[in-house]
């Protein structure tokens, strides 16, 4: 077996997590070992380590970046010393319609996430990227384009991609009206992807604390969610909204925005309550929700992000302070995502 370090929550109750020591795999054929620089802080995590599925003793981390350190025996797409990328899901089934589309994360056969998944080989839990070393499936790895930012780019691995997908989906582009509701880790980075797609951008928000940012990443304006008068004129005006609030709160609002044939992307907390059908029948609306992305949507982001300069914005910390990372990102004071740099774990 190898071994690594890493950050496992051993409390529920509490944010801080214990440094413990990590058995990895040893590398099977198509494995590669990865020694991870940066990983992302989702807000998934935070909730998992509270229990939301009903786990315990995560390793949690599923957005990461990091430099390949060595290869299986049957290894032909990465080599020592490249940089990589990690992110939700390292294995799935393979052989479901689902997987054979592209959309291993669908799989009907249920991926091996990251964290707090079943390995589909010898029955282990999966310990995520909150540690120095991780091993996988070269197939569920990715090459880092040159010039993205290794600290900034970790985050697209899952905040990216998930607002990618769907707005892939959807065909965003030039002549598009798109509105984000939620400028955080998800939304930020939904503007400068859908501005970057040619779309007319719009954050959703509940006061104009945010306008200045909206407007930096790229949306042309900022409505205010809790003015009545703002709501009202809005109706019928997007075609695609993208609901990355992952707070509990009504659907109702964003739903009378839509236009004919408009539809309403729930992507920041999925256990919402649906909508009366009558809501969306009122012009042939559509109501959805997204789960991350598949192998080639990922690469397709990643290749997009290079070609336009788009990372995620971030406060990277030393892994050191993972709980005041998770303690802030409870308290929403983060502008936008908070990165952790694994390599105080050599110390």
């Amino acid at each position: 077996m190898r071994t690594t370090t890493g950050w496992q929550s051993l409390d529920p109750t509490t944010n801080a997590l214990t440094r413990v020591t990590i058995e990895r795999r040893d590398l099977r054929p198509d494995d590669i070992a990865v020694r991870i620089d940066y990983c992302g802080v989702c807000h998934s995590d935070l909730h998992r380590i509270h229990g939301m599925l009903g786990e315990k003793n995560l390793v949690p981390g599923h957005e990461a970046t990091g430099v390949v350190v060595a290869t299986g025996e049957a290894v032909t797409g990465f080599a020592v010393g490249e940089r990589v990328a990690i992110g939700t899901i390292i294995d799935s089934c393979g052989e479901c319609a689902m997987c054979l589309a592209g959309q291993e994360n669908y799989c009907y056969d249920r991926p091996t996430t990251t964290y707090g998944g079943t390995d589909r080989i010898d029955g282990t839990p999966t310990q995520g990227a909150y540690s120095r070393e991780y091993v996988l499936r070269e197939k569920f790895a990715f090459h880092l384009p040159d010039g993205l930012d290794p600290a900034a780019a970790a985050p697209l691995l899952c905040a990216g991609v998930s607002v990618w997908e769907p707005m892939r989906s959807a065909g965003v582009g030039p002549g598009s009206r798109v509105a984000i509701a939620g400028l955080g880790g998800l939304g930020h980075i939904a503007v400068k992807l859908a501005a970057a797609l040619g779309a007319e951008v719009t954050v959703l928000s509940r006061s104009t604390a945010k306008e200045t940012d909206a407007r930096s990443l790229g949306a042309r304006s900022l409505l205010v969610t809790t003015d009545d008068a703002q709501v009202a004129a809005a109706r019928g005006r997007f075609d695609l909204i993208l609901d990355t609030i992952s707070a509990d709160h009504e659907l109702t609002p964003l739903i009378s925005m839509l236009g004919l044939d408009g539809t309403l992307c729930v992507l920041g907390n999925p256990l919402l309550a649906g909508p009366k059908l009558w809501e969306l029948g009122a012009g042939r609306k559509k109501l959805t929700s997204s789960g991350t992305g598949g192998l080639r949507q990922t690469v397709e982001m990643l290749e997009f992000c290079a070609e336009h300069g788009i990372t995620a914005d971030v406060e990277t910390l030393p892994s050191s302070e993972v709980e005041t990372a998770l303690n802030r990102l409870a308290a929403g004071d983060v502008r936008y995502r908070f990165v952790l740099d694994l390599s105080d774990l050599d110390k």
